[in-house]
């Protein structure tokens, strides 16, 4: 068993993507490659924003990145370095309450 307190906890960052083939591109690297991210859960979602003082409304596919804290600069810099968008959505969100088998899986795959 890890000691989470030496690696803080989990945080999840949460990111979205305008297609399903850079987002699993992208997975596929910072899991395997990388190994800065253990999971990633994405779904597809509408969004309304504005952008170039433009109103859109866009299908898009919303990604749920899982780390360890000590990861949580390396894989927002893995992001925001190899996202498709100019301005990435990059929210972490710090896990506060983590099963100690699920931090352990996360930490073994990413250390």
């Amino acid at each position: 068993m890890v000691d989470k307190e030496s690696y803080q906890n989990g945080v999840i960052l949460i990111s979205t993507f305008s297609d399903e083939k850079s987002l699993i591109a992208l997975s596929n690297s910072l899991i395997a490659e990388k190994r800065v991210c253990a999971c990633v859960n994405y779904m597809t979602t509408k969004s309304i924003y504005m952008w170039n003082s433009k109103l859109h409304q866009e299908s898009e596919f919303l990604a749920f990145f899982k780390t360890t804290s000590d990861l949580a600069e390396k894989l927002k810099t893995e992001i925001e370095n190899n996202h498709p968008y100019d301005v990435p959505e990059i929210v972490i969100i710090k896990m506060s309450d983590v099963s100690s088998e699920y931090f352990d899986w996360m930490h073994k795959n990413t250390h």
